[in-house]
């Protein structure tokens, strides 16, 4: 929806850094598709709640279509394209159609992540899963994969963990991998405010104003997540710990619906 776009993903490339862009699909043309490959774009992310039925009725009316005549172009462009589902009730059930509408349609991967009640998402915190239904769905999600030669990816930390099975060593204080907030991660907002993540609204400081380095080395926040004395409940407990931390982005939304707003909260769905 900006004009200036492709002017940013310019100066993105020609800095030498890696691009991938998350979008709907729905306003990529033949030529925006040839416009993102020229510009340096490594990957394209869109987001598909499910079947027709079911993306619709969470993403307007037909929107699943638009979206899909946007992947054809990125694909037809020869960009590698990702579907992305955001797991709740209202779309859980069809997820392993959505793997199926993935793979036929040629698309490189399927991605999917947990709903974060927070933004829009607030109305649908009744809508999270279940920590059981959770551990059931990927239960089936990576048994799924084995079978379908689709590749599933996932940035949740938790179904990375089950996915891997560790073991029941501890893995120290140090934090390895997991969650990225604080980690590997910060996001700018369009308006140059810093966030430990983007589905986590606490403001850092601002990028026009204050130094990314030094705000990634003193903020108070960002020190609070790398350090796991002060993580509550079985997260701080847990020997996955370094290479998890739950979705800090889920267990803040969640722990704030209750009045409490803390970054170092459980995270609610973790089944380990």
């Amino acid at each position: 929806m900006r004009t200036d776009l492709f002017d940013i993903l310019d100066e993105f490339h020609g800095i030498g850094f890696d691009i991938y862009l998350l979008t709907n699909g729905i306003l990529i043309d033949k030529k925006k598709a040839a416009r993102l490959l020229k510009a340096g774009v490594k990957g394209v992310q869109v987001s598909i709640e499910g079947p027709e039925a079911i993306h619709d009725s969470i993403r307007g009316a037909d929107s699943f279509s638009a979206s899909f005549k946007g992947v054809k172009h990125l694909l037809d462009a020869g960009l590698q394209v990702t579907l992305n589902t955001t797991l709740s009730k209202l779309n859980a059930d069809f997820l392993m159609d959505t793997i199926k509408i993935a793979s036929e349609r040629g698309v490189h991967r399927l991605g999917f992540s947990r709903l974060v009640p927070s933004g829009r998402g607030k109305k649908l915190i009744r809508e999270m899963l279940k920590t059981e239904a959770v551990m059931s769905l990927y239960e089936n999600i990576f048994t799924e994969d084995s079978r379908s030669g689709m590749e599933i990816v996932t940035g949740d930390p938790v179904a990375s963990q089950f996915r891997n099975k560790p073991g029941n060593s501890d893995f120290g204080d140090i934090a390895l991998g997991g969650c990225a907030a604080g980690i590997s991660g910060m996001t700018i907002m369009p308006d140059g405010t810093m966030l430990p993540c983007r589905r986590m609204p606490i403001p850092l400081g601002n990028v026009k104003r204050e130094s990314f380095r030094e705000v990634w080395a003193v903020s108070a926040v960002l020190n609070d997540l790398r350090d796991r004395s002060k993580y509550k409940g079985k997260c701080g407990s847990c020997n996955k710990w370094a290479n998890c931390r739950g979705c800090r982005a889920i267990a803040y939304a969640y722990s704030k619906a209750s009045g409490k707003g803390d970054h170092l909260a459980p995270d609610p769905q973790c089944f380990l």
